[in-house]
């Protein structure tokens, strides 16, 4: 079969390379794709909001499954388009996606079918938001309603911060129209989770847990960003905690969706606090994580391409998804001085070390080609991941694994699923 995978980061270079491994599969394209995908995948110049190229294309190619890696489409309605063309396409639709599309939205869908999450509030204009903060506790969290590439929640210490905070969101526009509508949210303290599933409409099945590390810096120090490392399994993951997410979390938000009419094929990515009250959602996604996608995949046994068909298809409870009893760590390596201002373009040397491994692995985020030569193109470069029998070994071996590969101005967290050792 023909597939086409829409996105052009680390997450859709994981999806890739795991499709590719199905015997299923005869030829991937990816629009856009990166200089990485390139390397099993027919990359096409068509951007992921570009939807009527999209479906022109997969009609042209004959595609026999799209995949939908990123927000902004699903959010927009790429597979609602796909559909109206009588193209297979894995992805919730429009109606459905709105579960990430809209903080506010998710925040009263779990009120209202009582899962478990922080209090709320939800503001459409600055003035109303402003007088809240007056009697508020904090610290507090103000969260923008909108997609805003996982850096629109601000966690506020003080009245002043908040303030400052939703002038950043309401009135700077700083996220554009994501800020047009805000969450206001008690701040809730734990470790955080996170768990992706597959969703067919009624059936949802868990993959395994990971952890992501969202600040630029080490020690959870620096600006928010969309994610600079992540390890699979989450220790702190527990049996008993797995136990009381699937009978008050994982299958009533699916239920719920359903009862709303926004019935919910593809991936649920559920954010989790691990509060002293027990587990709460910090929010969904409706797509793979990135880069919690890369220690996800490589650890699943099944042939992803079966789990796809099945989620659109009806038959997800026919799947037994199967993970490999071990561990794996993704070391972002990125531009230094992201988030705010980095330069691009340097050439990236060492991907031969990663040839015909099984052990690591290496991602393209942000990368293109220059001529012969694969440079760096965005924030977030390349996932560095290793595997190994416990997490202690795969952190080990995936700092091992960055010096393997190099370019002029590489900037990497140093302390990446160290709070392993606090397990």
């Amino acid at each position: 079969m023909k597939v086409l995978i829409v996105g052009s980061g680390g997450r859709e270079h994981a999806i890739a390379w795991k499709v590719a491994k199905s015997e299923k599969v005869s030829k991937i394209y990816c629009a856009p794709g990166n200089a990485g995908i390139a390397g099993i995948a027919e990359c096409v110049n068509i951007g992921a909001m570009e939807f009527e190229k999209l479906v022109a294309f997969a009609k042209e190619k004959e595609i026999d499954l799209t995949i939908i890696g990123m927000d902004d489409p699903l959010v927009g309605g790429v597979v609602d388009a796909f559909e109206a063309e009588g193209l297979r396409v894995f992805g919730p639709r429009k109606n459905a996606a709105i579960l990430e599309g809209s903080k506010a939205f998710s925040k009263d869908l779990m009120k209202k079918y009582d899962i478990p999450t922080a209090a709320y509030e939800n503001f459409d204009s600055p003035e109303a938001a402003l007088e809240y903060l007056e009697t508020s506790t904090y610290p507090i969290v103000l969260k923008a309603d909108g997609l805003a590439l996982g850096k629109g929640v601000l966690i506020c210490n003080t009245k002043e911060e908040a303030k400052d905070g939703v002038k950043t969101l309401m009135l700077d526009k700083q996220f554009g129209n994501a800020g047009n509508t805000i969450v206001i949210e008690e701040f809730m303290t734990g470790r955080e989770v996170s768990v992706l599933s597959f969703v067919d409409g009624n059936t949802i099945k868990i993959m395994t847990s990971a952890q992501d590390h969202k600040r630029a810096k080490d020690n959870d120090e620096g600006l928010n960003t969309g994610g600079m490392g992540t390890f699979s399994p989450s220790p702190f993951y527990t049996a008993e905690v797995d136990e009381f997410c699937k009978k008050y979390i994982y299958q009533k938000t699916v239920d719920a969706m359903k009862a709303e009419g926004r019935e919910f094929k593809g991936i649920i990515f559920f954010g989790l606090m691990l509060t002293p009250n027990g587990p709460k959602v910090l929010e969904y996604n409706a797509r793979f994580g990135d880069p919690e996608t890369q220690v996800v995949l490589p650890r699943m046994k099944n042939d992803i391409v079966d789990v796809f068909e099945a989620c659109i298809d009806g038959t997800l409870d026919q799947i037994e998804l199967e993970f490999e009893d071990n561990a794996a760590v993704c070391v972002v390596l990125a531009s230094d001085g992201y988030p705010e201002h980095y330069e691009k373009g340097f050439k990236i040397t060492g991907f031969e070390n990663f040839e015909g491994r099984d052990d690591y692995f290496v991602f393209h985020a942000g990368t293109k080609y220059d001529g012969d030569d694969i440079v760096t193109n965005g924030g977030r470069v390349l996932g560095v991941v290793a595997k190994g029998e416990d997490l202690k070994t795969a952190r080990a071996n995936a700092y091992e694994a960055t010096k393997l590969v190099d370019f002029a101005n590489k900037y990497m967290r140093n302390d990446i699923g160290k709070a392993i050792d606090e397990a």
